[in-house]
C-alpha cells in the first residue's frame, strides 16, 4: 500500500488506516470474537495498514488490551494512536472531560500498560475539556513528548480556534474528525486550518458508521445495546430518508463495480492525499474490501455526482455539545 506522511511531521502511514473501536465496544457484535479480531489487525499489518487507532475508553479499556495483546512481537510495525480525556482517572474512573496535565498523565500510564509499550505514536485528546485551557492539555503533552513516552500529539473534534490556540504551543500532528459523504462538515473551517498549519487530517466513521456499506436498511438488524439505536441519523424517518443517499452510493457502485463502502471510501481519499481515513472493521474480508478502495477510480462525473449527494438528515449524535469546541 502507498505509503505518506501524516501532516508535515507525522508519522510515515498507510493510505488506509484501521479503527478498533467495533472490535471492543458500541457495536453489534462488538467483544464477541477477539481471536477475529486479532486476525483482522494482524492482516492489516500485512497489507501495508500501520495505522491502528484506539482510545482507553473503547470498553472502556477493553479495545487497548486487544491491541497490546495482538501486537506482541509486531510492535514496531504499527503506528499506534489512542485516545484520552473522557475518563476521569482524578476522580472515581467514570466517564467525564478531563484534559487537566495531572489527568494526561494518569491516562498515559495506563494506555502504555495495556498495549504493551514504551511509547504511543499518536495520544490525541478525544474530546475538549471546558475547564481545563488546552494550552495546559498541550503543556503537559509536550514534555511526554520530551520524555519519550509519546512521539505525536493531535486533537479530536476540535474548533478551529482550539486547533489553533494548541498548535502555538506545540505542533499538533494530527487532527481526527469525522468526515464522510454524510458528513461535510469539515469542509467549510477545519480542513482549510488544519492544511494552512500542516496538520494531517484522520477522518473517523468514513463510511457513516456502516451505513454507506449499503447493508443496514432496519434497526432490526443492530443488538439492543448498539450504539446506533441512539444515533438521531438511524432514528424513524430520518432512517428512510438517508437510505436514499445510499441508493444513489449503490448506483455509482454498480457503474463502477465495487462496492458501496469502497466508493465511499474512495471518494474521501479524492478528495486530498493529506486526508487518511480510518474505517473500522472486525473482519479480515472486509479490512480486505477497504483496502482495496485505493484501487478503484472514480470519474469526474462519478465524483461530481457524489459530491452533490443530499445531506444527511439528523445530527450526528444524540448530544453535539462536546463537538467543535
Amino acid at each position: 500500500m502507498k505509503r505518506i506522511t501524516l501532516g508535515t511531521s507525522g508519522p510515515q502511514i498507510g493510505r488506509i488506516g484501521l479503527g478498533l473501536m467495533g472490535m471492543s465496544a458500541f457495536y453489534t457484535g462488538s467483544g464477541s470474537d477477539d481471536a477475529e479480531s486479532t486476525r483482522t489487525i494482524h492482516r492489516a499489518l500485512d497489507l501495508g495498514v500501520t495505522l491502528l487507532d484506539t482510545a482507553e475508553m473503547y470498553g472502556p479499556y477493553l479495545n487497548e488490551e486487544l491491541l497490546g495483546r495482538a501486537l506482541a512481537g509486531r510492535r514496531d510495525q504499527a503506528v499506534i494512536a489512542t485516545k484520552f480525556g473522557t475518563i476521569l482517572h482524578r476522580g472515581d474512573g467514570s466517564r467525564g472531560l478531563d484534559g487537566s496535565p495531572e489527568n494526561v498523565r494518569l491516562s498515559i500510564e495506563g494506555s502504555l500498560q495495556r498495549l504493551g509499550t514504551d511509547y504511543i505514536d499518536i495520544y490525541y485528546q478525544h474530546r475538549m475539556d471546558p475547564d481545563t485551557p488546552v494550552e495546559d492539555t498541550v503543556g503537559a503533552l509536550s514534555e511526554l513528548i520530551e520524555e519519550g513516552k509519546l512521539r505525536h500529539y493531535g486533537l479530536s473534534e476540535a474548533s478551529p480556534e482550539t486547533i489553533r490556540r494548541a498548535h502555538a504551543v506545540h505542533h499538533v500532528t494530527a487532527l481526527q474528525t469525522e468526515y464522510s459523504l454524510w458528513t461535510r462538515d469539515p469542509e467549510a473551517e477545519i480542513l482549510p486550518v488544519v492544511r494552512e498549519l500542516g496538520i494531517g487530517f484522520v477522518a473517523y466513521s468514513p463510511l457513516g458508521r456502516g451505513f454507506l456499506t449499503g447493508t443496514i436498511r432496519s434497526l432490526d438488524q443492530l443488538d439492543d445495546d448498539d450504539f446506533r439505536r441512539e444515533n438521531p441519523r438511524f432514528a424513524g424517518d430520518n432512517l428512510e430518508a438517508n437510505i436514499g443517499i445510499v441508493e444513489q452510493v449503490d448506483a455509482i457502485a454498480a457503474e463502477t463495480g465495487a462496492k458501496p463502502g469502497q466508493v465511499a471510501l474512495a471518494w474521501l481519499l479524492a478528495q486530498g492525499d493529506d486526508i487518511v481515513p480510518i474505517p473500522g472493521t472486525k473482519r479480515v474480508h472486509r479490512l480486505e474490501e477497504n483496502v482495496a478502495s485505493v484501487d478503484v477510480a472514480l470519474s469526474p462525473d462519478q465524483l461530481t455526482a457524489l459530491d452533490n449527494l443530499s445531506a444527511a438528515v439528523g445530527d450526528r449524535y444524540a448530544d453535539m455539545t462536546p463537538l467543535n469546541r
